[in-house]
C-alpha cells in the first residue's frame, strides 16, 4: 500500500460492486437473455440506445451499450467492458477520492452526474487504463417499479456542480 501511496492512504472505501456496463452485439436478444434467462426487470433506456437492468431496488445492475464492432462470434466479436462500477457512502467520499486520486496522478476520465440512475459518480483509469467508476446515490426503484422519467436525466460535469443540482426525490 506504501508503494502506491506514499504513506497517504486512500480514503477510499467501497461498499459493494455496483454495476457493470458492456458492450454487445444485440441489445435486444442481449435484454431477452437477462430478463428471460436472469430474471432481471428493464429499468430503463436511454437516447443512444442503451438498457439498463435490475435485480434489485438499484435503478440498474447491468447496462448494455451497442457495438460498433463488426458482427462476429466469440473472442473476435470486439465486445468490451466499459466499465465497472463501485458504491461509496457519499459524496464526501467521492470528493476526498477524487482529490487523493488527483493528488496520486491518475487520470479522471469523468465526474458528475449522467443519465438513468442519476448517481453522482467519480470515474478514474487505473494503471492498466481501465475505467472504473465510483458512485454515490443511485436512484432506488420501488415495488411499483417505476423509474425517474427521462426529462429528469440530465448531464452535469463537476462533482460540485452535481451536488448542487437537486432532483425531484420522488417521481
Amino acid at each position: 500500500m506504501d508503494e502506491i501511496s506514499g504513506g497517504d492512504p486512500s480514503p477510499v472505501k467501497v461498499n459493494k460492486l455496483g454495476h457493470l456496463v458492456y458492450e454487445v452485439s444485440d441489445v435486444e436478444k442481449t435484454v431477452k437473455f437477462w430478463t428471460e434467462v436472469m430474471g432481471f426487470t428493464l429499468s430503463d433506456r436511454n437516447h443512444l440506445g442503451m438498457a439498463f437492468l435490475r435485480c434489485g431496488s438499484d435503478h440498474h445492475a447491468i447496462a448494455l451499450a451497442q457495438s460498433k464492432a463488426p458482427k462476429r462470434a466469440g473472442a473476435e466479436a470486439g465486445l468490451r467492458v466499459q466499465h465497472l462500477a463501485m458504491e461509496v457512502d457519499n459524496s464526501d467520499m467521492l470528493l476526498a477520492a477524487r482529490d487523493w486520486l488527483t493528488r496520486h496522478g491518475y487520470t479522471i476520465s469523468f465526474e458528475g452526474r449522467r443519465g438513468p440512475g442519476c448517481n453522482i459518480s467519480l470515474h478514474v483509469l487505473d494503471p492498466d487504463g481501465f475505467d472504473f467508476e465510483l458512485y454515490c446515490y443511485m436512484d432506488q426503484i420501488g415495488d411499483d417499479g417505476r423509474s425517474r422519467p427521462a426529462d429528469q436525466f440530465r448531464r452535469v460535469e463537476g462533482l460540485e456542480d452535481a451536488l448542487a443540482e437537486t432532483l425531484p426525490e420522488s417521481w
